[in-house]
């Protein structure tokens, strides 16, 4: 937001771009560029994004988060953009040394070199800090105009905000699932454990409780309504899903192909964790894209099932 305005200052034009992943999303964008009055685009790089998690050039952050590649495949699809409609540069709110991992000088110059677009990316916050770029040799940009913070604190950024009036303006986490340590060790899980992976299986990850089954597969059981009902708009055709009949309880996601042996103990799991009573017989459902059977299992205490948590 403070870089939109320094540019505005010196009569520039800008339009937005954000990006959107399973990981993180527009909103904020979208609540920043209303409050600017600058058009915002929001791009899905959704399946670029989780071919560049596998294996990040410049590796992870504390947690799955490999925020140089990041940076740099969303200064990449803007870079596109910015040839493709006659944009004359890139700018962004990057501060020098703000973030231990992105935004150390040496990690700036890696993302411009990793995008394809170095000498176009222009970060007005630090620009007199940084090598001159092309738009400010072009005289598209005032160097002089531009400023010259650096290092973790945000005191000089806060009194930018009140000086242009921004009240309401985003908290320092950056709100990326990747940094989430519980998220991050399911991802890493998933990685190490199954080759093919797409959108969806990233998807089920923010649902429920995730087991592995002896054999393999991975049972996702939902915590509450909203996952019960986010588990059955992810499912394929090809999918199971479980429930107990009768009394409340989860519904759970079995990935399609299951043998008997893992349906049984998918069963089972679920019924251990509904409300019904330990040692009874419960009725549960199995169901697929065409078909819905029952059958019966007794209900064994949740903790017996412990060790397949993910």
């Amino acid at each position: 937001m403070l870089a939109v305005k320094l540019l505005q200052d010196q009569g520039i034009e800008l339009t937005g771009i954000t990006f959107e992943t399973p990981f993180f999303g527009p909103e904020s964008a979208r609540k920043a560029a209303t409050e600017l009055g600058i058009p915002l685009r929001v791009v899905n790089i959704g399946a670029s994004h989780l071919e560049m998690l596998r294996s990040p050039r410049y590796g992870y952050g504390r947690h799955m988060n490999p925020c140089i590649d990041c940076h740099a495949l969303m200064v990449q699809t803007a870079g596109h953009i910015m040839e493709a409609e006659g944009f004359d540069f890139l700018c962004t709110g990057e501060v020098v040394g703000q973030r231990p991992m992105s935004q150390r000088r040496d990690a700036l110059v890696s993302v411009d070199k990793l995008s394809g677009y170095p000498g176009y990316i222009l970060r007005p916050l630090s620009a007199g800090l940084l090598p001159v770029t092309i738009p400010e040799r072009q005289g598209k940009v005032d160097r002089q105009r531009l400023l010259r913070i650096s290092g973790r604190s945000r005191k000089q950024q806060m009194a930018l905000a009140v000086h242009y009036g921004i009240h309401d303006y985003p908290s320092p986490a950056g709100g990326c699932l990747l940094t989430n340590p519980g998220f991050a060790a399911r991802l890493r899980e998933l990685f190490s454990t199954q080759e093919k992976i797409d959108l969806r299986d990233v998807e089920l990850l923010k649902h429920g409780r995730h087991l592995r089954l002896p054999q393999g597969r991975r049972l996702v059981v939902g915590r509450i309504h909203a996952d019960n009902v986010r588990l059955r708009d992810l499912a394929r055709p090809e999918d199971i899903i479980i429930k107990v009949n009768e009394v409340p309880g989860p519904t759970a996601l079995l990935r399609g192909g299951a043998s008997a042996a893992e349906v049984e103990i998918a069963a089972a799991v679920v019924a251990a964790y509904s409300d019904a009573v330990t040692g009874t017989e419960a009725s549960i459902a199995v169901s697929t894209d065409q078909t819905t059977r029952s059958m019966t299992v007794v209900v064994r205490p949740k903790e017996e099932y412990r060790e397949m948590l993910i």
